[in-house]
C-alpha cells in the first residue's frame, strides 16, 4: 500500500520488533516505544517477553482514536519472527555502524518491507546475525525511544510527523492552544482533552 506524506512517498511497510519485554518493570517505556515508533512512521508493532494483554489493548485503543495502520501483536519467537520477516532487518544497537551508513545502503531497497529491531534488558546474541543490519545511533548511552525516533526520521524525512492518519476520531489542529483537541463526529467537530497516554 503506497502512502504519501507531503513530499514523500513510501511503498514499503515499516515494523518494530521489541525485545524482552517485562510486564511490570517496562510497560511505560515499552509503550512509548510503540508510540514513537506509529508516529514516526511504522505500521506494526511486535514484541517477545512476557505478553501484556493491557499493553496490548491500549496501544490498540490509541489507534483506533488517532487513526491510521498500525497492528499490534505478541510473538513467543524472536527467531522465527525475524526469520519469516519478508524484507529487510535493522537491529539498532550501540555497537553497530554508523546509522547513516545503514541509510544509504537502505535507499537501494526502498521497495522492500522493513524491520527495526530494538533490545531489551539484554539482546540474545543471535539477533545480530539474524539482522541484515547492525546499527547504531551514535556511540553514546541513550533510549531505544530515542534510536527509533532518529532512525526513522533520517529514513523518512521530517514530513513523517506531520501527515494526516486516515480514520482519526482525534486530532491536533496547528496552533490549538494546549490541552485542548478536536474530536471529530457526524455532527461536526468538538473540543475536549486528549486522554493521557
Amino acid at each position: 500500500m503506497e502512502r504519501e506524506w507531503g513530499r514523500l512517498s513510501v511503498t514499503r511497510k515499516i515494523g518494530i520488533l521489541r525485545l524482552s519485554h517485562r510486564h511490570f518493570r517496562d510497560q511505560r517505556m515499552t509503550t512509548h516505544v510503540a508510540l514513537s515508533s506509529r508516529a514516526f512512521g511504522c505500521t506494526s508493532f511486535a514484541y517477545t517477553g512476557e505478553k501484556d494483554e493491557n499493553l496490548e489493548k491500549s496501544l490498540r485503543d490509541i489507534a483506533e482514536r488517532w487513526g491510521g495502520e498500525f497492528m499490534v501483536e505478541y510473538v513467543e519467537s524472536y527467531r522465527k519472527y525475524i526469520s519469516n520477516w519478508n524484507g529487510k532487518v535493522v537491529h539498532l544497537s550501540m555497537y553497530g555502524e554508523d546509522h547513516r551508513t545503514t541509510l544509504q545502503d537502505l535507499r537501494e531497497f526502498e521497495e522492500e518491507d522493513l524491520l527495526i529491531i530494538v533490545g531489551g534488558p539484554k539482546v540474545p546474541p543471535p539477533v545480530y546475525e539474524l539482522s541484515d543490519y547492525n546499527t547504531a545511533i551514535g556511540h553514546q548511552p541513550h533510549s531505544e525511544i530515542a534510536a527509533i525516533a532518529v532512525f526513522l526520521t533520517d529514513l523518512l524525512g521530517s514530513e513523517v510527523l506531520y501527515r494526516k492518519f486516515p480514520g482519526a476520531k482525534v486530532d491536533i489542529p496547528p496552533g490549538l492552544k494546549a490541552g485542548r483537541s478536536k474530536a471529530r463526529s457526524g455532527s461536526g467537530d468538538k473540543d475536549l482533552s486528549p486522554k493521557s497516554v
